[in-house]
Formats: structure tokens, C-alpha cells, sequence
């Protein structure tokens, strides 16, 4: 399976691999995020990661959640309480009852509806006004890619829009003892947790262009964007 995509009898086995690998690192999560313990670069490399982190902040304040929000992958709550401000109500869907327990306590009293579930397997007849989701899209494969979109746009009410934000293929982004691979086409890598465990999870780097590309193939009004080095993100609705 290195370098290439399973084929499709071993997709879901892959996937599960996946849900389990962050069921187990939930509690270490925030390190990535944070820059901290095996993710520490430096404090040059930390602060030009929060300067990118504020870029991405401003843009999503700019484009403004509301009315009634989904998140899918909400993880520890990260980009959730930023979400909630502005949300008449907000939804998270994750498998990962791990992360939805941090995400729960982050947010506090803040009402938050939580939906333990696959998101693969996911569907609702509710329609949202906003979805956002996290550094999930470079974990959906190839195969499933337009299955993702459809569903965000089943989920979408008339006139709903989505923001999302991912990693570019920087090598810092990463833990130390993680090594990305050379291959573009390559779309599974090995991830470490703390304590030496690995899993082999989908991650797939986009180029902002390409990205659009797909997305107005599809029907989408979308702009996609890159910050100087870490950060990929991108907002839009249905063309009608």
C-alpha cells in the first residue's frame, strides 16, 4: 500500500485505520496545533505559524458563519468555539467519541449538538446554512472525494456557503520523527502517536488552483487560497 491508495476492497479497512488513529492521538492532538512536544519547530517557525493561524481567523470572521451551523470533524473543539459565537446553532459530527469528550469540554456551556458518527457514512435530512470543516478534506481519498462534496451539498439550505481550512505540504507542519512523502500522486502516509505507535492514514496535499478547479467542475462557486506556508483554505456555495 506505500505510496498509492488502497484499492477499493481495502478502502473501508483503511478508513477505520484512520478513525482509529485519531481516537488514539485525541489526547495529544492540541500538541500539533499548539506546536508543542514533538511538533516544536522553534519559536520562529511557531510564530509564523500563529501569524498564518490569525490569516485564516480573518478570514473566516470575514465570511462570517451563522444561522445554523455544521462542523464536520470537529476534533478537540479547536475552530468549534470559534465557530459557536456566531452560530444560532451549531452541529459537530466526528467518530471519534475521544475527540467529541475534549471538544465537549472546551466549549463549555456553549449549546453544541454532537453527533458521534463516520462521516463517510454520514447523511441527514436537516439542512445548515453554514458547514465548516478542519483539516479533514486532505484526509478524504481520492475515491471519495465527490461522495464528500455531495454531501456538503445535501446539507447545504439554498443560498448555504462552506469554509474550509487544511495543511499545505510543508515538512514542518509535521512531528520530527514524521517524513513526508516526495511522491505528489501519493496518498497514504505513517503517522507516529507519542508513544511509538503507527497507523497508516490518508492525507492528500492540495495546490489552491487545482483545488478550485475541481470544486467549479462540480458545481461550486469557490475561491481557494494559501497562506506563505502552512495553511490551505477556501470558501464558497452552489452555483445555482
Amino acid at each position: 500500500m506505500e505510496g498509492n491508495a488502497p484499492g477499493s476492497r481495502h478502502l473501508d479497512a483503511a478508513l477505520s485505520e484512520q478513525v482509529l488513529y485519531y481516537r488514539a492521538r485525541a489526547s495529544e492532538y492540541d500538541q500539533w496545533f499548539l506546536r508543542t512536544g514533538r511538533y516544536d519547530r522553534g519559536i520562529e517557525h511557531t510564530n509564523q505559524w500563529f501569524r498564518e493561524v490569525d490569516v485564516v481567523v480573518h478570514e473566516l470572521e470575514t465570511f462570517a458563519p451563522y444561522g445554523d451551523v455544521l462542523e464536520f470533524a470537529g476534533g478537540t473543539g479547536l475552530w468549534t468555539v470559534r465557530l459557536a459565537p456566531r452560530a444560532e446553532s451549531i452541529t459537530v459530527v466526528d467518530a471519534s467519541p475521544e475527540m467529541i469528550e475534549l471538544n465537549r469540554n472546551r466549549l463549555g456551556n456553549t449549546p453544541v449538538t454532537y453527533i458521534e458518527h463516520d462521516i463517510f457514512s454520514f447523511d441527514t435530512d436537516r439542512k445548515f446554512d453554514f458547514i465548516f470543516f478542519g483539516f479533514w478534506l486532505s484526509h478524504v481519498p481520492s475515491d471519495r472525494f465527490a461522495e464528500f462534496w455531495h454531501l456538503v451539498r445535501r446539507c447545504l439550505k439554498p443560498g448555504g456557503s462552506f469554509f474550509f481550512l487544511d495543511s499545505v505540504k510543508d515538512p514542518q507542519s509535521t512531528a520530527v520523527d514524521h517524513v513526508l512523502p516526495n511522491e505528489d500522486h501519493c496518498e497514504t502516509l505513517v503517522r507516529k502517536l507519542n508513544d511509538g505507535r503507527e497507523f497508516r492514514i490518508f492525507k492528500l496535499f492540495y495546490r489552491p488552483q487545482e483545488l478550485q478547479s475541481k470544486l467549479e467542475a462540480m458545481g461550486w462557486r469557490a475561491k481557494v487560497q494559501q497562506t506563505e506556508n502552512c495553511f490551505l483554505f477556501g470558501s464558497g456555495s452552489i452555483d445555482a
